[in-house]
């Protein structure tokens, strides 16, 4: 959290917190969401101001209840989440990196959603992969040590066992299924913080 961050809320620690006004989209993208983009449920307007969103990175957090927010000096902006806290995409070094541009850590767990999602998380992340680089990573899903081939993945889609792996940095990791509905529940975050 930047310094300036941590003055503000100290010297007006009781501002009221923002609800509704952003949002991150499935691709990584945050939008501001003004009076109508709400009321017409509407994605709203992307941010695309580098040091704006340089400072919303820096100061982007999560409080006790999986909500999370954007530290804007006193005041706390909630954040709509459209699928994930955190929008993975393939990185040819990194492997993975998040929205913000940080690498994702060493993966713990895979998800695939009902929908075809696929969800990945180290010790401190949940992130969707970005949908534009599912193609990049449909070799990574192995079937009995094989790449998984479309009608397989259909297969495991509509009835899940446990022969679907994720080879990611030298690891292999079952993938695990997720009815899209359930995830933040099952992950532990709120996608619609509100009062």
């Amino acid at each position: 959290m930047d310094d300036i961050v941590r003055q503000a809320m100290a010297k007006w620690p009781n501002v009221p917190h923002c609800y509704g006004w952003l949002a991150l989209d499935a691709r990584g993208a945050f939008r501001m969401r003004d009076e109508a983009a709400q009321q017409n449920n509407l994605a709203g307007d992307p941010i695309r101001h580098a040091a704006l969103l340089a400072f919303i990175h820096r100061n982007y957090g999560c409080d006790t209840s999986g909500c999370w927010y954007f530290q804007n000096g006193p005041q706390r902006v909630y954040v709509d989440l459209e699928a994930t806290p955190f929008i993975a995409r393939t990185d040819p070094a990194a492997g993975f990196v998040l929205h913000d541009g940080q690498p994702l850590a060493s993966l713990e767990h895979v998800y695939l959603t009902d929908e075809g999602q696929l969800i990945l998380k180290d010790a401190s992340h949940v992130a969707m992969l970005d949908d534009r680089d599912i193609a990049h990573c449909l070799p990574q899903l192995q079937w009995h040590g094989q790449t998984v081939e479309d009608a397989q993945l259909l297969a495991w889609l509509a009835a899940p066992d446990a022969q679907l792996r994720f080879l990611s940095g030298g690891k292999v990791l079952p993938v695990e299924s997720v009815k899209r509905a359930d995830l933040a529940a099952r992950l532990a975050y709120t996608a619609r913080p509100r009062e």
